[in-house]
């Protein structure tokens, strides 16, 4: 928090305001989050705002949010802000230095004494990461939600700042722009192009329009989470590591939608050891801002009944109780999921907690702020079962049982905090299960934990807590997010790593890398 980089710290708020002589907050800042976003002064403004030594007394405190429209790129001219925030601001302070390359804030967390990035931009972007074997010259292009992309050659990568949703113009612009000026700024001309397989992400598209001749790989989503959690713990590949890879979308290669993922990788592939039970997700992205909906999709897949005292059913409409169910029977527009996030998603909205999400994550993470202010010791009541493995060797997570026990406590009036903080246990014992089961068959003694479902803090002390009980040697994101803003760099080191056998010329002399 007071370091210089001076990123956004996630802290946890208190819970005895009327015992602090701060100034008081209002209700609406991060509603129904366990979290403040603090940050401490990091420009001469923000000091002019605040009072300089001499002046009369400032604000003790300010609110902030970032000068652009939900998920596109910040503005930095004055001219456009003028135009594109003017229904935002009532007010604009100007001045006369343009901002030659735009940059979020960085935003971290401290998860069981150690800190974590959940975002990565000013302030440590784009200082190089040092790789534990080398690259060719190459661009990874990243995903297509909280964007980064990453340069590297030799023993060195360039991760970008924060980029963000690629979803429309301004993104795809900002992309460019960015891309170009790091190339510049590090002397790396790719050779290499490297993207995720998903057909349909507009990174990759980009990458495809841009190749120039040059060769385009594609590396699996969850893939690309693992290795990045490996690169930055300095693993050159030789030996597997067991990945606990849990999100909430990466385009599987059965082309279902993965999230609830154990893989057995290295940096030249993997095997799927186990995932979470397939259930379908309704209407795709539908389901996505809609938990409600895939809530009641769980529930159908796991045989239990759409009972009108469940919560996800009693804010859905009896029109739409009925297309969802002939939409389920028939498998009209039902993607099969083993997402993890979506999981979350289904449990807050069945629990009453989340049914709508305005923004990414919403649902889980307010899933998470119920499971932190659970009194009680946090113990993995409910029935998570991993079943045998099948004909290919991969087993299965079942989450029918524990989506039963929820709705037993729920009518018994057991309080949702209590019933939250009961399902984060349970998803951490089913970790600890599934990778001593991996021990037991394969040997391994490592767990890489990636993906962003690791960005709550309650799962993932729990996972970290447990795991090192067991004697594995658990690797976290440290220097990267656990999400796709750093799927770039994974992406970098499955597809542009030099093997063994080769050797490569070391960049000339003065180049960024020396």
């Amino acid at each position: 928090l007071t370091g210089s980089r001076r990123p956004v710290v996630l802290l946890r708020k208190r819970v005895d305001t009327a015992a602090s002589d701060g100034p008081p907050l209002a209700a609406a800042v991060a509603p129904k989050s366990p979290d403040l976003g603090v940050m401490l002064p990091y420009t001469p403004l923000h000091h002019l705002l605040l009072g300089l030594p001499g002046d009369p007394p400032g604000p003790r405190l300010l609110v902030l949010t970032s000068g652009n429209l939900g998920g596109e790129p910040i503005v930095t001219g004055e001219e456009e802000a003028l135009e594109r925030l003017a229904h935002l601001a009532d007010a604009f302070l100007v001045h006369d230095r343009p901002v030659h390359v735009p940059c979020d804030d960085s935003v971290v967390r401290v998860c069981a004494g150690e800190e974590l990035p959940v975002r990565r931009s000013r302030g440590y972007a784009p200082l190089p990461l040092t790789l534990p074997v080398p690259v060719r010259p190459a661009l990874a292009v990243g995903g297509d939600v909280k964007n980064a992309f990453c340069l590297g050659e030799g023993r060195h990568a360039w991760l970008s700042a924060h980029i963000g949703d690629m979803d429309d113009l301004a993104t795809l612009g900002a992309f460019e722009r960015a891309e170009k000026h790091l190339e510049d700024i590090t002397a790396v001309s790719p050779g290499l192009l490297v993207a995720d397989r998903h057909p349909a992400y507009r990174s990759a598209r980009w990458a495809e329009r841009n190749a120039d001749g040059r060769p385009l790989r594609r590396v699996q989503h969850h893939h690309a989470h693992i290795a990045s959690v490996m690169a930055e713990h300095g693993l050159d590949g030789s030996r597997a590591v067991l990945g606990v890879a849990f999100d909430g979308t990466g385009y599987g290669d059965d082309g279902a939608v993965w999230g609830g993922e154990f893989l057995l990788a290295d940096y030249d592939g993997f095997t799927r050891f186990a995932h979470l039970r397939y259930a379908p997700l309704p209407g795709g992205d539908a389901a996505v801002r809609h938990p409600y909906r895939t809530a009641l999709a769980q529930l159908w897949a796991a045989g239990l009944g759409w009972d009108p005292d469940l919560p996800c059913t009693a804010c859905c409409s009896p029109t739409e109780l009925q297309v969802l169910a002939r939409q389920l029977e028939r498998g009209l527009q039902c993607v099969p999921t083993s997402s993890m996030g979506r999981l979350f998603d289904a449990v807050s909205s069945l629990t009453g907690i989340c049914h709508r999400s305005g923004y990414e994550a919403q649902a889980a993470m307010e899933l998470e702020a119920a499971a932190a202010a659970c009194a009680e010791e946090r113990v993995p009541d409910y029935d998570f079962p991993l079943l045998p493995a099948d004909a290919d060797g991969v087993r299965v997570a079942d989450p029918g049982p524990l989506l039963a026990a929820v709705v037993g406590e729920l009518r018994a009036g057991v309080a949702r905090e209590v019933i939250a903080g009961r399902f984060h246990a349970a998803v951490a014992a089913l970790v600890r299960r599934t990778c001593a089961a991996a021990r037991e068959r394969h040997g391994v003694e490592t767990v890489a934990l990636s993906g962003g479902v690791f960005a709550n803090a309650v799962l993932s002390e729990a996972c970290v807590s447990g795991l090192r009980a067991d004697g594995f040697s658990v690797l976290r994101h440290r220097l990267v997010p656990p999400g796709d803003g750093g799927l770039a760099l994974g992406q970098l080191m499955v597809a542009a790593r030099v093997p063994r056998t080769e050797t490569i010329s070391p960049p000339p002399t003065g180049s960024a890398a020396h």
